[in-house]
C-alpha cells in the first residue's frame, strides 16, 4: 500500500513542478525563473543551518537537563526535510520546505508527525527487528 503512495508521489510530484515553473517562466521569464530557484535555495539553505543549529542547542540543552529531547528531534526532522526540499527544484517544493523551517509553522508539521507516530504506536506498526 505504501508503495502506490510512494509512486504516485515520484511520478505526479515532477509534474507539478516542471508545471510551476513553466508557468513561473510564463509570467516573468525564464531567467528570472531561474534566478528567482537559486536565490530560494541559497536563502533555504541559510535558513535551514541556522535553525537547525537552534534545534541541535535545544536538544543538548534537554539531554544536560536529564530531559528526553522528543520536540527538539522532531523539529529536527522537520528541519532536515524541509532543506531536503528546498534543494529540489521548483516552487512548490520550496514553499513547502520554507513552511518547515520557520519556528512558527513548524508546529503544523510537528503535531502531524506526533500524531502519525500515535497512530503507528497504537496500532502495532512499530516492530523491533533483529538485524
Amino acid at each position: 500500500m505504501m508503495y502506490r503512495w510512494i509512486l504516485a508521489a515520484i511520478i505526479i510530484v515532477p509534474i507539478i513542478e516542471i508545471w510551476g515553473i513553466l508557468r513561473m517562466g510564463d509570467w516573468i521569464g525564464g531567467w528570472n525563473t531561474f534566478l528567482l530557484i537559486l536565490v530560494l535555495s541559497a536563502a533555504g539553505a541559510l535558513v535551514a543551518q541556522f535553525e537547525g543549529r537552534k534545534v541541535w542547542v535545544e536538544a543538548q540543552r534537554q539531554m544536560q537537563s536529564g530531559q528526553i529531547p522528543g520536540r527538539a528531534m522532531i523539529d529536527g526532522i522537520c528541519v532536515l526535510l524541509g532543506g531536503l526540499l528546498l534543494l529540489l527544484p521548483g516552487f512548490f517544493s520550496d514553499l513547502f520546505g520554507i513552511i518547515m523551517l520557520l519556528p512558527f509553522t513548524r508546529p503544523l508539521f510537528r503535531n502531524m508527525i506526533l500524531q502519525w507516530l500515535e497512530k503507528r504506536m497504537r496500532n502495532g506498526g512499530f516492530t523491533i527487528r533483529r538485524f
